[in-house]
């Protein structure tokens, strides 16, 4: 699975990561303050691709008034198939709101609102996707809570919310505990960054799926390598860009090429010139000369020694 990522899984890039073999994609975590007034930016981010199927939408939010009018929008829509509840987003705008992170810490709260949206909801399948606590590991008591739930699998982020997404602190023995407790299927997430890694933590935790997020930014192909093998290469890294860059620039108009510098940074790392490339697209914002330059870089470098490129 895809992750849901602010700012950076939109509809061009879950294209990519689909033709790379993610087989279930995410939107971007929406408020259901924006779904309930029809927010006009939300919109755009309820779209989804043709090649999006399984689609999940990922609300946060904690007003069950406005949940469920967010869901009732929802509910007029044919395109989404999963629809997955934020437990687990660390973002102070979101979690010292009731929602995201914050309710790991009333799981009567948490229990009540899946209950709810399984109530209220005509989308097929309900998932969640919690860490193991807010400040401190409960990975017990939030499974067993889980399991009272009308859930058809969780994805669990090895970390609590006070952990924030330092390395050291991933716990994929948290979520190979839960695994043993909960009754529907478990998806492992976070710090996943090779195939190696992949099956490690797939064999250690026992989990049914994994879920990919940072990882996915830098190298969308990741997917593939890790499904079939797939060996990476500066040609890989150019089709690639040059294919997301003209999807996000279709989708978005040519403000899609200020929102792409970001993508550009990711797509970079590790190679021959990639701060002095940086620079340069950080300046452009005609999406024909931002084109230009992508091809011309990428058809000069070469990997790098130095790991801070």
């Amino acid at each position: 699975m895809l992750a849901p990522l602010a700012g950076y899984t939109d509809l061009p890039f879950r294209e990519v990561v689909k033709k790379f073999g993610a087989d279930i994609t995410v939107s971007e975590m929406i408020s259901v303050y924006a779904l309930a007034f029809k927010n006009q930016k939300t919109m755009k981010m309820v779209e989804k691709s043709p090649l999006e199927n399984p689609f999940a939408l990922q609300i946060a939010g904690n007003d069950l008034g406005i949940i469920q009018r967010a869901v009732e929008f929802l509910n007029t829509l044919d395109s989404i198939q999963i629809l997955d509840l934020n437990c687990g987003c660390p973002a102070p705008k979101v979690s010292s709101h009731g929602s995201g992170s914050s309710l790991l810490k009333d799981l009567n709260k948490l229990t009540l609102i899946l209950r709810f949206l399984k109530k209220i909801s005509k989308i097929p399948h309900l998932s969640v996707k919690v860490r193991l606590g807010f400040d401190k590991k409960i990975p017990l008591e939030i499974a067993n809570a889980l399991n009272d739930c009308p859930i058809d699998y969780v994805v669990v982020h090895g970390r609590t919310r006070s952990d924030g997404y330092r390395k050291e602190k991933i716990d994929y023995e948290a979520i190979k505990t839960m695994k043993g407790i909960l009754k529907c299927p478990l998806i492992a997430n976070g710090e996943i960054s090779s195939p190696e890694i992949a099956k490690e933590v797939k064999d250690f935790t026992g989990a049914d799926g994994l879920m990919i997020g940072r990882a996915a930014i830098q190298k969308p192909w990741i997917f593939t390598q890790i499904k079939e093998g797939l060996e990476e290469s500066i040609a890989l890294r150019r089709g690639v860009a040059l294919e997301h860059f003209d999807r996000s620039i279709a989708f978005r108009g040519d403000y899609g090429a200020i929102m792409f510098r970001k993508n550009l940074h990711a797509y970079s790392k590790g190679l021959e010139g990639a701060g002095e490339f940086r620079n340069t697209i950080n300046t452009l914002t005609n999406p024909q000369e931002m084109r230009e330059c992508i091809l011309e870089f990428f058809n000069r470098t070469s990997f790098s020694e130095s790991e801070n490129s």
